[in-house]
C-alpha cells in the first residue's frame, strides 16, 4: 500500500513542512525534551513522525551515535545501521509503541512505567510511543504524571493524539507539543507528486490537486486515493470526479444560481441515480461558497469565478449546507438533506 510503502524514514522526507522544521531544530539542539506531544487529526503522519526521532536517536551513525570516534554532526537516521533497520522492523528493544486505545488502565500504564527502570540495551535512549494517548484513564494518567516529571535521563516519551481537550492539563504542561494540524494541500500535493514520480504515473497536475483537494487534509488518505485511481487507471479529470462522486458540480452551481427548483431536483436525481457521493459534493460547494465569501468581501482569489450571490445568500447557502452535512450520517435517503436544504435556500431568498 502507498502510505505504507512511501512512509518517510528521514527528518527531510516528512512531508509536513512545518513538522519537518520544528522537529530537525529539536533534534539540533541539547538537551532533548523528555516529553513529546504529537498533536493532530488522522493520517498527518504523527506515528511515521514518531518512529523517525526514535531512530535519530538510537542511531549507530549520526550525532547520537555512542561511539566517540564517530563525529557526525547530522541528526538523521541513517536506515542502514542495525538500530534503524531494528526500529524499521518493529523489533527494537529499547522502542516500546503502546496504543492506548486498547491498553488504557493503571494496569498497562504501570507496566509501561517499570520500563523506564532498564537502560537502554543497544542504543542511546528507550523510547515510549504512546498512541491515541486521550483514551488513557485517568488513574493511568495520575501514575504515568510521575514518571513525566521526574524522567530517567535514558527515557523519551512520545505521546501522540487527534484529541487535546482530553488530555489533563498537567499532562500537557511536561511535554513539549508539537501541532501537526491538517495536512496542508501544499504538502499533499507534493507528496503525491513524489509517489506519482517512484511509481513512473504520468499524473495531470490537475488530477493529483484534485485528490489532494479530496483527501480531508490527510497524507494517508491522499495516498489510498491515489492508489486507487491507479488501479482504476483513471487518466482524465473527468473520470476522477466521476470516480469521487462529485462529476457535474460546477452545473450544479449554475443551477443553484437560476433558482430553478425543478431543474435543481431534476440534477440530485440523475447524479443520485449515477452514484454520485452527496458527502463529497456537499464538501466540495461548501469549499466553492467559502472562497465566494472571501472575495464577496476582498480577501480571496480574484481570479476565481465570480457568482451572482448577494454576500447574505451566500452565508444562508453555507449554514444550510451545512446542516445538510450533518444530517447525511442519519438519513435513509441519501439525497435527502440536500435537496431540503434547496428548497430552503430557494423559499428564503425568493421571499427576501
Amino acid at each position: 500500500m502507498f502510505y505504507l510503502k512511501y512512509r518517510p524514514r528521514t527528518i527531510k522526507e516528512i512531508d509536513n513542512n512545518q513538522v519537518r522544521e520544528m522537529i530537525g531544530k529539536i533534534l539540533e539542539s541539547k538537551p532533548l525534551p523528555h516529553a513529546f506531544l504529537f498533536v493532530g487529526q488522522k493520517g498527518t503522519g504523527k506515528t511515521s513522525v514518531a518512529r523517525i526521532v526514535a531512530k535519530a536517536v538510537n542511531c549507530l551513525n549520526n550525532k547520537f551515535s555512542k561511539d566517540s570516534l564517530k563525529k557526525v554532526l547530522s541528526y538523521e537516521p541513517c536506515n542502514q545501521c542495525a538500530n534503524c533497520k531494528s526500529i524499521s522492523l518493529s523489533s527494537f528493544t529499547d522502542v516500546i509503541e503502546m496504543d492506548a486505545a486498547s491498553n488504557r488502565g493503571i494496569e498497562e500504564i504501570k507496566s509501561l512505567i517499570r520500563e523506564t527502570s532498564f537502560l537502554p540495551m543497544s542504543g542511546g535512549f528507550r523510547v515510549f510511543i504512546i498512541d491515541e494517548a486521550h483514551m488513557i484513564t485517568t488513574e493511568g494518567f495520575n501514575a504515568l504524571l510521575k514518571t513525566l516529571e521526574e524522567p530517567p535521563k535514558t527515557a523519551i516519551f512520545i505521546l501522540a493524539t487527534t484529541n487535546l481537550e482530553k488530555l489533563p492539563k498537567t499532562i500537557v504542561s511536561r511535554c513539549l507539543k508539537i501541532n501537526f494540524g491538517k495536512a496542508k494541500i501544499v504538502d499533499i500535493n507534493s507528496m503525491l507528486r513524489r509517489i506519482a514520480k517512484n511509481e513512473g504515473f504520468d499524473f495531470d497536475d490537475n488530477i493529483l490537486k484534485l485528490i489532494a483537494n479530496h483527501s480531508e487534509n490527510s497524507f494517508r488518505d491522499a495516498a489510498k486515493i491515489l492508489e486507487e485511481v491507479s488501479f482504476q487507471k483513471i487518466k482524465t479529470v473527468d473520470e476522477l470526479e466521476k470516480f469521487l462522486g462529485i462529476r457535474g458540480k460546477s452545473d450544479l452551481m449554475e443551477i443553484i444560481e437560476k433558482k430553478d427548483l425543478k431543474q435543481t431536483l431534476n440534477w440530485i436525481n440523475i447524479f443520485s441515480e449515477n452514484g454520485g457521493d452527496f458527502k463529497n459534493l456537499i464538501e466540495d460547494i461548501l469549499n466553492d461558497l467559502h472562497l465566494q465569501l472571501l472575495i464577496k468581501n476582498g480577501a480571496g482569489e480574484s481570479e476565481a469565478k465570480k457568482v451572482s450571490f448577494t454576500i447574505s445568500e451566500i452565508s444562508l447557502l453555507i449554514k444550510l449546507l451545512l446542516e445538510a452535512y450533518q444530517n447525511l450520517r442519519n438519513t435513509p435517503i441519501d439525497s435527502l438533506p440536500i435537496e431540503i436544504a434547496l428548497i430552503e435556500f430557494y423559499n428564503k431568498s425568493i421571499k427576501n
